[in-house]
């Protein structure tokens, strides 16, 4: 609809410009009306995810601790925009006015972590009660709304300490120490929080805070060295991703065990799952994109499923690749209530023949011997968002939820994350970010393929949670990027604005549409 029209004065008969602007009206509707909450299955639970570092701010408040991130976001050159997350979105001041723009919207669910170094600022030991105050306070203030919580216990924020002590993740002691934490929240927010996360994306923090070192803690040894002062790509990413099944595998033990029962909820884990479609049609390009789904979705839920690694990654890391006892392996088998998948985003897979990258950087990306991007040739698989790694692709979503039915038996999952971005510039007024139709065609066109794959295939997923209620602080990324559903004003007291996308999301979960 983007036709030239010159504006003419009002004459009480119908201009062109007024014929644009209803024909442009009349797509919007048609866009929310052709699928709404009455095309999901009855009970199918719609909400909006977040994460503590990302949004709480108030990092040196109430007791809390530094973690890993507060160091890493601290240092030079770390964040792109050189900012830091001292303020966030500052949610934690904030959270009853947030928990009513979700009220507002009808979503049912809000996906919110922990933060580990509010409730043991040290990492162990003493436990700081301000930081109990104030979850159960969130918690309370959801449910007053109707507003079901889903809690996380682990997004990437460990307690500095832990890291200080024994190198976190890397140690196996970390085991034990989430697992007293776990327990903690288990016992004081159990009674009113029905669903658990251990892990939020364990895949993507075992390869950027450990492989490439864009992440916290920021070790890695490519490059010979010059990026990352210490670290070892080779070796800790398999460490670190060990260490995170087995404290999954621990914390369910102890939750089936103790709280199940008398608390009646379920426990799962975030996976970020980028699909891959292979290049070409060849056997080689085929396979590659099955290595490169081994090396990512499998190498978390094969060993959560079947009690070990793919028989590609056994193959191809080799004694790098650390193994399970028979003990570990029956803990880890069926270890989760739900699969929580966090995906954005497809990508082309081919097979990496002469792999002279990787055989150079000696790292765990270069594994899997598949080489992933979002370009076959120079044509691009999908539109861009503002992130360069982020194109649109939605049939990839109804791809990976039959992959998942195919492979792993169809068990119950829960998108916990899905979302596109656009930039933050000073060159786009309020108003203009305000207009965000590209994040409006983005969910329609994922939940419709989700919806697909519901109905159509069978496959089994009970929620959506869309990242994110808010504009906030997207890591290495910093304030450079704005996945939100409603416009923070960061040059004005981190006001909140609806962008068009609320709107659609209230027209969407106030409909009754069952196509």
């Amino acid at each position: 609809m983007m036709m030239m029209v010159k504006k003419k004065k009002h004459s009480g008969k119908i201009t062109w410009v007024m014929v644009v602007i209803t024909v442009m009206v009349v797509i919007k509707t048609c866009m929310c009306a052709d699928i709404g909450r009455g095309s999901f299955p009855e009970g199918f639970v719609f909400g909006t995810a977040s994460s503590a570092f990302q949004y709480e701010g108030a990092v040196k408040e109430d007791g809390r601790g530094p973690s890993v991130w507060d160091t890493f976001s601290h240092a030079f050159g770390k964040i792109v925009d050189s900012s830091n997350a001292d303020v966030a979105v500052d949610q934690y001041h904030r959270y009853e006015e947030d928990v009513q723009l979700m009220k507002n919207m009808g979503m049912d669910a809000y996906r919110f972590s922990i933060s580990w170094s509010r409730i043991f600022p040290n990492g162990t030991g003493q436990i700081n009660q301000a930081g109990i105050d104030h979850y159960n306070k969130l918690i309370n203030a959801l449910l007053a709304k109707g507003i079901q919580p889903y809690v996380t216990l682990y997004h990437w924020d460990l307690p500095q300490a832990l890291e200080d002590r024994y190198n976190g993740w890397l140690s196996p002691q970390i085991i034990n120490d989430f697992a007293i934490y776990a327990e903690v929240c288990f016992k004081n927010f159990g009674d009113r929080v029905k669903h658990w996360i251990t892990f939020n994306e364990p895949h993507n923090f075992a390869i950027q805070g450990y492989d490439v070192g864009l992440q916290a803690p920021g070790r890695c040894s490519i490059l010979l060295k010059l990026f990352c002062r210490v670290g070892n790509s080779s070796t800790e990413p398999y460490i670190v991703a060990h260490n995170v099944l087995l404290s999954h595998a621990t914390v369910s033990d102890i939750y089936r065990k103790k709280y199940k029962g008398n608390q009646g909820g379920s426990l799962g884990i975030a996976l970020d799952v980028v699909w891959y479609e292979p290049e070409t049609n060849t056997t080689e390009d085929i396979e590659a994109a099955q290595r490169a789904q081994d090396f990512q979705l499998g190498w978390f839920l094969d060993p959560l499923m079947f009690g070990d690694y793919p028989n590609s990654m056994r193959t191809r890391v080799g004694k790098r690749l650390p193994k399970f006892t028979q003990s570990q392996t029956d803990l880890l088998k069926g270890s989760l209530d739900f699969v929580g998948i966090n995906h954005y985003t497809t990508n082309y897979a081919r097979n990496n023949k002469t792999n002279l990258i990787g055989t150079l950087l000696n790292d765990a990306i270069a594994d899997s011997g598949t080489s992933t991007g979002p370009l076959k040739g120079l044509q691009p698989i999908g539109d861009r968002a503002n992130s360069i790694w982020l194109y649109i692709v939605p049939r990839g979503m109804r791809s990976l939820m039959n992959y998942i039915k195919q492979r792993y038996g169809n068990p119950l999952v829960i998108i916990t994350e899905n979302g596109m971005d656009d930039p933050n510039s000073i060159l786009i007024s309020r108003e203009n970010a305000l207009k965000d139709e590209k994040r409006i065609k983005y969910h329609h066109d994922y939940l419709s393929s989700l919806q697909a794959a519901i109905k159509e295939d069978g496959c089994n997923v009970r929620g959506y949670f869309a990242w994110s209620l808010l504009d906030n602080w997207e890591w290495a990324a910093g304030y450079t990027s704005r996945f939100g559903l409603y416009f923070v004003d960061y040059n004005d007291n981190l006001k909140r604005y609806p962008k068009h996308s609320v709107h659609w999301f209230t027209t969407f979960l106030n409909s009754s549409s069952s196509s």
